[in-house]
């Protein structure tokens, strides 16, 4: 008898996020189909270490479908590791099911103390969900000469999945692009689409997130992919944790408590929670019947019930982003078009 198989690629598998998206995707999943985990990680020992991670949660489960693991070496902060990226799987997959865009690259320095103190007490519930006081770094440019926020959160990955839509198509693939509650338009100026002049250019990749779905979804719905925006809401993240000493941290993780108990249907808190949107989207929304042009979020009851909630998008931009992004791929296809590496080791 042939058994169902289902190949998916998590990027940024070593996050909070990323991690619990592999959790629920293997416990929602049909639990007979022989599932393939590929974590993506830029080091050889982080990529071990998640797998390890998700073997020993499979190993607790009573799943009765196998679970394979692979890996993929990945920054997408540096183009030619994006290519090796897209040989890789091109050579080792005829078929990826679904693909996960968990990229959130930030350049933060630190946090407006004074600042972060004075939003709490004025506005807490705003503090803790449009926070302005965390200090980002302006003009950081990659290797590759863009804006790195840019690159890692948005282009790179962009750039994967248009060399490997072949395999996409195969699988009839859904894309999930994780974007953020924070994706505001005023984070994000269309003459500075890379980010490089931008106080906040981890808000303003989102933003872009945003606008590039709304530009590409039904070119690859015509190519039998469905493409989904979500958003996980506010949970702990891990990247975040060494600005905070012992009192901030449980002061902050008080505070998320605080605003879920007066109704913010946001603040999910845990990743697992967090992961409710990537994982609703890529198995249980019915393409034939909802919108793909809203956003999908994770969100929570006082009670701490999970649920799904879709977000309108403001579309202004949307064409300027595509004809940039488009254009750029092209500008990077012909940089591209003679290098080959190959960086595959044993985990």
């Amino acid at each position: 008898m042939d058994v169902d198989r289902k190949v998916a690629v998590i990027t940024g598998t070593n996050s909070n996020l990323g991690l619990n998206t592999a959790y629920r995707l293997i416990q929602e999943l049909d639990q007979d189909v022989r599932l393939t985990i590929v974590v993506t990680s830029r080091t050889l020992p982080r990529a071990r270490e998640v797998i390890d991670n998700i073997k020993d949660f499979v190993g607790k489960s009573s799943r009765p479908g196998l679970v394979d693991y692979d890996y993929l070496l990945v920054d997408f902060t540096d183009m030619v590791s994006t290519l090796n990226a897209y040989y890789e799987l091109n050579k080792h997959y005829k078929e990826i099911n679904y693909f996960f865009v968990n990229a959130a690259q930030g350049v933060y320095s630190g946090i407006d103390w004074l600042g972060a103190v004075k939003e709490v007490f004025t506005n807490p519930i705003e503090a803790v969900t449009n926070p302005t006081y965390k200090i980002q770094r302006v003009g950081v440019k990659s290797q590759d000469g863009m804006g790195l926020v840019f690159q890692a959160n948005v282009f790179g990955p962009y750039y994967l999945i248009q060399k490997i839509l072949p395999q996409l198509q195969a699988g009839k693939a859904v894309v999930v692009w994780i974007s953020s509650i924070m994706s505001d338009p005023k984070y994000l100026s269309l003459e500075d689409i890379e980010l490089v002049k931008s106080p906040a250019s981890y808000e303003g990749s989102k933003r872009l997130v945003d606008l590039l779905h709304l530009a590409t979804y039904k070119e690859l719905k015509g190519q039998g992919i469905h493409q989904y925006v979500v958003q996980p809401g506010i949970f702990i993240s891990h990247s975040f944790f060494k600005y905070l000493n012992v009192l901030s941290y449980y002061g902050m993780l008080l505070l998320f408590y605080f605003a879920r108990f007066l109704g913010s249907p946001w603040h999910n808190i845990d990743g697992y929670r967090a992961a409710n949107a990537p994982v609703y989207v890529a198995t249980l929304a019915n393409p034939t019947f909802e919108q793909q042009n809203v956003k999908y979020g994770s969100a929570t009851y006082k009670d701490g019930m999970e649920y799904i909630r879709t977000q309108e998008i403001e579309a202004t931009g949307v064409h300027d982003v595509y004809v940039y992004l488009k254009k750029l791929k092209d500008v990077w296809d012909d940089k591209l078009k003679d290098q080959i590496t190959n960086s595959r080791q044993k985990v």
